[in-house]
């Protein structure tokens, strides 16, 4: 039992601390998707089989766990995007959240265009959320500070 704890901690660190390896330099956009339709969570999720075999499933499990309006004025979908985008489950590295963020790091386009239907629900659904003017700390056993212009 210890050791399942162990591993559910180390889980949650991971999650936290992704993408602190990475660089942060700055590159240009490497897709459009302005121009991709908006489509329903079902049908954005379908190209994503592939490297992805249960998130047909996981969408699903999104869409029951969503509130019917939803309360923040989003669309069913949009609002089951976002659950979908922060559900977790095993394997981990099949997780919605840690392939997309992979993707996206890779730089290579190519690797993203069966994404554009999810992104596009993805980010409408971001845009539309309520503004919150918040201040938000993240914490990092590492020191970071050299990676930062003063």
């Amino acid at each position: 039992m210890a050791t399942s704890g162990r591993r559910e901690v180390a889980r949650r660190i991971l999650r936290l601390t992704d993408g602190i390896e990475e660089s942060h330099e700055v590159h240009e956009p490497i897709f459009d998707i302005k121009d991709t339709p908006i489509e329903s969570l079902e049908n954005a999720v379908n190209p994503l089989v592939p490297f992805l075999p249960d998130i047909r499933k996981h969408a699903v499990t999104a869409k029951k766990a969503c509130k019917n309006p939803p309360p923040d004025g989003l669309t069913f979908d949009e609002s089951a995007s976002i659950r979908l985008y922060s559900m977790e489950w095993v394997p981990h590295d099949k997780c919605l959240y840690v392939v997309l963020n992979d993707t996206l790091r890779s730089e290579d386009g190519e690797k993203v265009k069966p994404w554009f239907l999810y992104l596009k629900l993805f980010r409408t659904a971001l845009e539309r959320l309520p503004k919150q003017h918040l201040t938000v700390y993240r914490g990092v056993k590492k020191n970071l500070h050299e990676k930062y212009n003063k």
